[in-house]
């Protein structure tokens, strides 16, 4: 039985949803590609998504567990977050979710 509990296990996803100042998406742009070089264990991939012609954001991070994603937190990432904070015109409203399907083509 416990084969099967395995399969299924699911991945966890940090979802950001936000809006940078005007003109800044591009440096939050290189941020977030530092932030996210600094995940390794449990780190399965993640999205920037950008309301076109806005400074409006959507960011997903796809993680094993919520542990894997809670140790990412390093010295190194808050430093690189720290940089990003400016950024925002407001602080991003935020959630974790459980990814329950995931269809591929």
């Amino acid at each position: 039985m416990s084969d099967f509990q395995d399969f299924l296990t699911r991945q966890f996803a940090h979802v950001a949803l936000g809006e940078f100042k005007p003109g800044r998406f591009e440096e939050a742009r290189a941020l977030y590609e530092a932030a996210v070089s600094t995940y390794a264990t449990g780190f399965e991939g993640a999205y920037l998504l950008r309301d076109p012609d806005t400074d409006r954001g959507l960011s997903i991070i796809l993680w094993d567990s919520l542990e894997d994603m809670e140790a990412s937190q390093t010295e190194a990432h808050q430093e690189i977050l720290k940089k990003m904070t400016p950024l925002f015109t407001q602080i991003p409203d935020t959630g974790f979710y459980e990814v329950v399907c995931h269809l591929d083509p």
